[in-house]
């Protein structure tokens, strides 16, 4: 069964996003890069982005869009996912390019248009550094 293990929200300083979560929360840094701080409480992860390109962000709200970018779900059956999402309304958006490690995230979008991902477990145990099978 798919689980909810992320939530992306595009803000316009990363490190000061950061440092409100992390005081506010008890939030941990789990991975940064040039455009993100990945932060989790052990179970749940929250992506701070900052891109810097409108091509970077990926869709029509482009870089200086901020608030929420999208979620994302776990789950090793990305085929049968697919399938269900599209039976139920929902369309696809994009595919990111592999990791090194051949970890696959697609980006759908729900009947409304909002936007989110699927990965597999070992996608979210190497990027977010969660516990997937948590509840």
């Amino acid at each position: 069964m798919p689980k909810l293990r992320h939530i992306a929200l595009t803000v316009p300083d990363l490190e000061a996003a950061a440092q409100f979560y992390e005081k506010t929360f008890g939030m941990t840094r789990s991975t940064e890069s040039e455009i993100a701080i990945l932060m989790t409480d052990g179970v749940m992860s929250l992506a701070l982005l900052k891109f810097q390109t409108d091509q970077q962000a990926g869709d029509e709200r482009g870089k200086d869009f901020h608030g929420l970018h999208h979620m994302g779900f776990v789950d090793d059956d990305l085929e049968g996912m697919t399938q269900k999402i599209e039976a139920n309304g929902g369309s696809y958006h994009m595919r990111l390019p592999d990791s090194d490690e051949g970890a696959t995230e697609v980006k759908f979008r729900d009947p409304n248009g909002v936007v989110f991902d699927i990965v597999d477990k070992g996608y979210a145990t190497r990027a977010w550094g969660l516990d997937v099978d948590k509840h």
